[in-house]
């Protein structure tokens, strides 16, 4: 993962652990159900980058004898857990909050500070969303934002960038619901915004955890490498065709390749331990995320005409 990367975690961390106290501070002097859900949010947000900062840490360890590929999909573990963390605290205590105020409302008292910690806090929030687009932006290249979600293989930055984009449209809901409650005097609209801003962190931590959910259990190389390698071994005149070829990531910047490659029948040893070695040179050369290279001459089988 890049430094820019990085500072971008650094920056929502630093940003939701400030916003937080300010928000709790709000939601008690106010009394209102939406600002403490918001509390509750950015606190788990805190709680989040922190979890991504110990990720990406755990996922720089070298390879050992226990782990012989190394740590890198510690960091898709701590982005499912990030994932459920946002879906069953986030969610499950906004939405909590939301009810129960709905059921037993009470009155608000002064909104006044509530809305300069929602401005503040919509600043703030604004220039980490902003941060961390732009960082997403770089890094998707030519594809579309969605794509580069589905296709992108480091969570850290998307899971930031959801993050920030529901703490936004949330401390819009929040502003909405107490601005409704003090000027009906209704104070369960109150309510409803904390319920919606649950809703939010749910459909968040549910897309998040279907997207970060199968590069955790080995999701393979984007097309475009697997076109770019095959082509690679293609091009050698060794080579009668590739039978199957593999991959998968262990890591952002760490694909395992395998292939099973039918050589020509009259190569000698020596000339396949070459051909092979020099295959997979260039295949790490050409394809610097490729880290390992595994290429099996396709088998003897009993019914061909010639041995291999």
């Amino acid at each position: 993962m890049s430094a820019s990367s990085k500072k971008v975690i650094y920056a929502a961390l630093a940003g939701n652990a400030l916003i937080s106290v300010t928000k709790f501070i709000a939601a008690f002097y106010s009394g209102s159900s939406a600002m403490l859900s918001e509390g509750i949010h950015s606190l788990v947000d805190t709680g989040n980058q922190g979890l991504l900062l110990h990720g990406l840490k755990k996922a720089q360890q070298p390879a050992d004898k226990q782990f012989p590929f190394g740590h890198g999909k510690e960091i898709y573990f701590w982005s499912f857990v990030v994932a459920i963390l946002i879906f069953a605290v986030g969610a499950g205590v906004s939405i909590y909050q939301g009810i129960h105020h709905i059921i037993a409302p009470n009155q608000l008292g002064d909104p006044t500070l509530s809305f300069v910690v929602l401005g503040l806090a919509l600043v703030f929030e604004g220039a980490a969303w902003f941060f961390a687009l732009q960082e997403f932006t770089r890094s998707k290249g030519k594809w579309g934002y969605i794509e580069a979600v589905k296709r992108g293989k480091d969570p850290s930055i998307f899971v930031v960038l959801f993050e920030d984009s529901a703490a936004m449209l949330g401390l819009l809901v929040a502003f909405g619901g107490i601005a409704l409650s003090h000027y009906s005097g209704n104070p369960v609209y109150d309510g409803i915004a904390s319920v919606i801003i649950g809703l939010i962190l749910g459909g968040t931590a549910v897309w998040l955890a279907y997207e970060t959910k199968s590069l955790l259990i080995g999701e393979s190389a984007n097309p475009e490498l697997i076109k770019e390698v095959r082509g690679i071994v293609s091009q050698y005149q060794a080579v009668d065709s590739i039978h199957e070829l593999l991959t998968m990531h262990m890591g952002p910047e760490f694909i395992l390749v395998t292939m099973n490659v039918d050589f020509k029948d009259q190569l000698s040893a020596g000339e396949l331990e070459q051909t092979i070695a020099a295959m997979d040179q260039q295949i790490k050369q050409r394809c610097p995320t490729v880290k390992r290279v595994f290429i099996e001459a396709e088998a003897w089988r009993a019914d061909s005409p010639q041995t291999h």
